[in-house]
């Protein structure tokens, strides 16, 4: 009889030790099979973190790489137009040596030089031209001194008597780049008027480069 007891009491320690350790082995297995299932998505969620920034990372050198490219294309445009513009400031400066060889270039001469005495507005004035021009110019100076003299007699009423002279220093000469022209010196060279082809042309172009650009190249309008 209590041989019985204590086989039964074996049994049942027996019995509740099987079902602890069962019960540990299916705790333990979920355990890890939670912190396994952890770990992949904490190791899913780095390769697709490290897949979006080495992706990012490449439409970002894709964006620099497209922006350089843009970059260069607009250079290199901008450097085809303002080879183009300047061409035709060349040619038009060709075409200025043909009208200083015209016959209405002595009167073109003594209009600029009159234009230049009106906007100096002093006394004593050197002009200067190319060595080309000299003869025509000490031709035309009389008159455009006259000319000028009578202008200002006419707006303002008094009578000038203006010290014009032409310049006898040849190293002071114009060069041939001026197209023609002359260019006028007051106050010890400190006072100057460039009314040289070149100078006239380069005012003319700054002026109408806004419809240069707009005839040349409509697309940026």
């Amino acid at each position: 009889m209590a041989s019985d007891q204590i086989r039964q009491m074996v049994n049942f320690i027996l019995q509740e030790a099987h079902e602890k350790a069962n019960e540990i082995r299916v705790k333990t297995e979920h355990d890890f099979n939670l912190e396994k299932q952890t770990l992949v998505h904490e190791a899913k969620l780095a390769i697709q973190e490290e897949f979006a920034k080495k992706e990012k990372d490449r439409e970002v050198q894709e964006r620099i790489a497209r922006s350089a490219e843009i970059g260069e294309c607009n250079v290199k445009k901008m450097r085809m137009r303002d080879e183009l513009l300047q061409q035709l400031l060349a040619d038009a400066a060709t075409k200025l040596g043909v009208l200083a060889r015209g016959q209405n270039y002595p009167q073109l001469l003594q209009k600029l030089i009159v234009q230049g005495l009106i906007k100096i507005e002093e006394n004593d004035i050197v002009v200067y031209c190319r060595p080309d021009d000299s003869v025509t110019v000490s031709q035309v100076l009389p008159d455009a001194i006259a000319e000028y003299v009578e202008i200002m007699e006419r707006e303002s009423g008094i009578k000038l008597s203006p010290n014009v002279t032409l310049n006898d220093n040849e190293a002071k000469n114009l060069p041939d780049s001026t197209h023609g022209g002359i260019c006028l010196t007051a106050v010890a060279g400190k006072i100057v008027c460039d009314n040289t082809m070149a100078a006239r042309l380069e005012l003319v172009y700054e002026e109408l480069l806004p419809s240069i650009r707009a005839i040349l190249f409509p697309e940026d309008n």
